[in-house]
């Protein structure tokens, strides 16, 4: 077999792709996992967003090649987006690029702005494929702790006394996944005030921002912002629209034709149809998102439910899509504990190591499953409980 390339080096496959073939496998054996481990949001995208796809896939020209930059009407849906909900002013023309999902963007802006010598700051806990870009591009990951006692942000005061001449951008990512800690615009300010001086970008992936959050937040609302960070967002979590890969990247001018150069090597344009859908959903009033969080706010009290069952402590109220916990200090390992709860109560949570060293002692839940399967998640769980106790008892 021919050597694969040195970039993929200290490379893994994917977690929850192993993790996934484990529980498929499971499955086929009649053990029917209850899945609260993935945050691939069940719910259906509005209903006007699925009635535009229908309609348009019959449109002359909707399946021949689109624009790098996607159609236009897209980047102002985007614009005028970000004027409503975040009182941010973009030019559709030059500072809003539409992406194949922004997973796709990650790698793109690594790819354009990092290369052997540089470095990344990179949050622990975090989204691992921050970590992964950088190491492909093949540049350093240089891992920065989340402060639980800082409502998990970083200590910029400590990350200041660092060398970071290597430093060339600084991944955070508010509404945070895994923990659901929420900024606030002092917190990016300061953000800001700290990119400047260390002449770092900062890369803000935000697909979180109106899951179970009264008060969502862009970076770019922060005077001067624009110079110094790029925003990731996603339709994937807000929309329910995960499978259909869109989101977008938006931030300064020069900064947007750099991450093009790489993409239009990389991809042939987004098709249209699906264009148009999230033209559409981006039109979508505040109301969706009202209704869309009572229905969040049903599971998180019943993935609370099932923390306090399993003994672990959490933070109520926080936001996006999972609840995040720390296990019972009479355990050692969340990943042992993860894999008991499987094989006990074939119920599958994620534990916290696989977003970094400081999510060893945590599990994450997620919500995208109905109130009835966190329902019986909790009751498969209280049972094997119970059995496990009668065996305790019975020695």
């Amino acid at each position: 077999m021919i050597e694969t390339a040195k970039r993929l080096e200290g490379i893994g496959t994917y977690y929850f792709a192993d993790k996934l073939a484990q529980i498929r496998q499971m499955n086929e054996v009649g053990d029917q996992v209850i899945n609260l481990g993935i945050g691939s949001p069940d719910l259906l995208p509005p209903p006007e967003v699925l009635d535009r796809l229908k309609a348009v896939v019959h449109e002359p020209g909707v399946n021949m090649y689109q624009s790098y930059r996607s159609l236009l009407a897209l980047r102002g849906a985007f614009a005028k987006w970000y004027q409503n909900h975040f009182r941010v002013q973009l030019n559709p023309e030059t500072e809003v690029l539409p992406l194949i999902g922004s997973k796709e963007g990650i790698m793109h802006i690594a790819m354009t702005f990092l290369g052997f010598g540089d470095q990344a700051l990179i949050p622990d806990p975090g989204y691992p494929a921050y970590a992964s870009a950088t190491k492909l591009a093949g540049a350093e990951a240089v891992i920065y702790p989340l402060e639980k006692d800082l409502n998990w942000r970083p200590d910029l005061k400590a990350l200041a006394k660092l060398d970071l001449s290597a430093v060339k951008i600084m991944w955070i990512n508010y509404p945070n996944m895994p923990t659901g800690a929420q900024a606030d615009r002092g917190f990016f300010e300061e953000l800001i005030a700290f990119a400047k001086a260390n002449e770092i970008l900062i890369c803000h992936d935000n697909p979180y921002a109106f899951i179970l959050n009264d008060e969502p937040l862009s970076i770019l609302e922060v005077e001067g912002a624009i110079e110094h960070a790029l925003e990731l967002s996603s339709l994937s979590k807000c929309y329910n629209m995960a499978g259909w890969r869109i989101g977008c990247l938006a931030g300064k001018e020069e900064y947007i034709n750099s991450v093009l150069k790489f993409k239009s090597n990389m991809d042939s344009g987004m098709y249209k149809g699906i264009q148009e859908a999230a033209i559409v959903a981006l039109e979508q009033g505040n109301g969706w998102f009202v209704e869309l969080n009572e229905e969040y706010e049903k599971r998180r009290e019943w993935a609370q439910k099932i923390m306090t069952l399993l003994g672990c402590t959490y933070e109520s109220g926080t936001a996006g899509l999972f609840v995040w916990g720390e296990i019972p200090a009479t355990l050692n390992s969340a990943k042992a504990y993860s894999e008991e709860i499987l094989v006990k109560s074939k119920v599958f949570i994620t534990p916290g190591m696989v977003f970094g060293e400081n999510g060893v002692s945590h599990i994450r839940i997620s919500l995208c499953g109905s109130v009835d399967l966190f329902k019986e998640a909790h009751q498969r769980i209280q049972h094997a409980l119970k059995v496990k106790e009668n065996r305790l008892e019975n020695r």
